[in-house]
């Protein structure tokens, strides 16, 4: 059951749907996902899809795209054989998550690949010269997530702190 207007539900769909594919994830898993974030309660594949107005398939590989990064589950319904789907309700768990997922996927890879090519004979001067720069930053980088993801209560804290904004210790961490 939905608590939000439909319109203002669409709206967050095809925002969250544009950024989505703004920042490389598909547009159709954000649209699931932004649909789940602003439905009370649990959906089935079927409400999924006819909500999107997407084929049962897209819907299905959004979903199960979703449950790997974490950030949405399945569930049952007492008495219903579908299976229903819901978001995590927390929004800091998922962006965790999802921050996790992502540097597993994208950052690491990349990492790897510059490591490996400084270590081969080949690239000279400036070239080389900026592989390592690279290289030094995007280690850099690794150490600011891995921080990150180590205590994210503590990564809270300071991303408040740093955006000047409340930082209150009592809601639940992540």
């Amino acid at each position: 059951m939905t608590t939000t207007a439909p319109d203002t539900v669409q709206e967050l769909v095809e925002a969250w749907g544009a950024m989505g594919a703004l920042w490389g994830i598909n547009r159709s898993v954000a649209r699931v996902h932004a649909l789940l974030m602003a439905t009370e309660g649990p959906l089935s594949l079927d409400e999924i899809a006819e909500r999107l107005r997407i084929s049962k398939g897209n819907a299905s590989m959004s979903l199960r795209e979703l449950r790997t990064f974490g950030v949405v589950r399945q569930v049952e319904a007492p008495g219903d054989r579908r299976d229903f789907y819901v978001t995590e309700p927390d929004v800091w768990t998922m962006f965790f998550r999802i921050l996790r997922e992502r540097k597993r996927r994208e950052f690491d890879p990349a990492l790897e690949a510059i490591h490996r090519l400084l270590a081969r004979p080949g690239a000279q001067g400036e070239v080389r010269g900026r592989l390592q720069q690279m290289g030094d930053l995007l280690a850099t980088v690794e150490g600011v997530v891995n921080r990150f993801l180590k205590d994210p209560a503590s990564t809270r804290a300071a991303l408040a702190l740093v955006a000047g904004l409340p930082f209150d210790r009592r809601k639940k961490r992540t």
